[in-house]
């Protein structure tokens, strides 16, 4: 008996140690990162067809559609066209990641901030009706004349409103880091807080803000378990720091994560479809690195 007491006891221990190691390898098991494309600027004038030929030929497997620009995709739209643009993408190699509105909720004035959140909600009905995941939205900046904590309480509440609304819909709310002051990841963070809805999530967005105070990864750590997709940049430059935001992008295994990142960049090469292709292979360099 007691031999065998001793063996339960041993056998027991062993098996708690895999099961450890098992979860601990679990918890660090890497992020599966996706490359697709923001239609602004490099595809601002281009139709849903050419957006899609074009991402297929270039690698990338995804697209946020920018709100405004040529495809037309907008929330004024009918059901013939939604359905339309809805199957196009199906028919596809190329997933409609979601909808990039200009939505924001730092106004001043009450009824300017209920028109956008009123918007928001069309472009949700509208993103999940096209097959997408989310609608990007953003803060805009901080109004004068009034304390910080005001607008970051009012914002944060806006979010828990919508994003309520987008979880009826099976929809993401992505808040892009964005703004003058808001794009400060402290605020953020404290915006953040405030929106504490599941459904809201930050897009991050490369910004030259994210390298204040102590750091990149410091500043990325205190957002990474809200991140849901990453607006990146023309690769092709060292502007930002790439190589040491892929390895933090590898341990974003939050349940909000979907693995996009997203190539968005305000200037426009001359040949737009030459510098996806670059991108992509500077891409695959990137992700190959960190084992992703």
């Amino acid at each position: 008996m007691s031999i065998n007491r001793r063996a339960f006891i041993a056998q027991s221990a062993a098996g708690l140690a895999c099961l450890s190691t098992a979860t601990a390898h679990s918890a660090e098991k890497s992020a599966e990162l996706k490359l697709g494309l923001v239609t602004y600027n490099w595809g601002k004038d281009w139709d849903v067809p050419t957006i899609i030929r074009n991402c297929e030929a270039t690698g990338f497997t995804g697209v946020e559609l920018r709100s405004t620009h040529k495809h037309g995709v907008e929330i004024t739209i009918d059901a013939k066209r939604r359905e339309d643009v809805r199957k196009q993408f199906a028919d596809s190699n190329v997933k409609l990641v979601g909808l990039g509105s200009a939505c924001e909720y730092h106004a001043v004035d009450p009824a300017v901030v209920k028109k956008n959140i009123d918007e928001t909600k069309q472009f949700v009905t509208l993103c999940k009706q096209l097959g997408g995941t989310g609608v990007k939205v953003r803060p805009n900046g901080l109004p004068k004349d009034r304390p910080v904590e005001k607008t970051l309480v009012q914002i944060g509440k806006s979010l828990n409103e919508v994003g309520k609304f987008a979880a009826d819909h099976g929809v993401q709310i992505r808040v892009e880091v964005h703004g003058r002051g808001t794009s400060e990841i402290p605020h953020m963070k404290s915006l953040m807080d405030i929106a504490d809805h599941p459904s809201v999530v930050v897009c991050w967005n490369c910004n030259p803000t994210d390298l204040k105070g102590e750091g990149l990864k410091h500043n990325y750590n205190l957002l990474r378990d809200r991140i849901g997709t990453i607006h990146i940049h023309d690769l092709r430059n060292d502007k930002y720091p790439w190589k040491e935001l892929f390895p933090l992008l590898k341990k974003t295994n939050s349940k909000s994560f979907t693995g996009w990142t997203l190539l968005e960049d305000g200037k426009v090469p001359q040949d737009i479809v030459g510098a996806m292709h670059e991108n992509k292979r500077a891409w695959d360099r990137l992700r190959k690195a960190v084992g992703v």
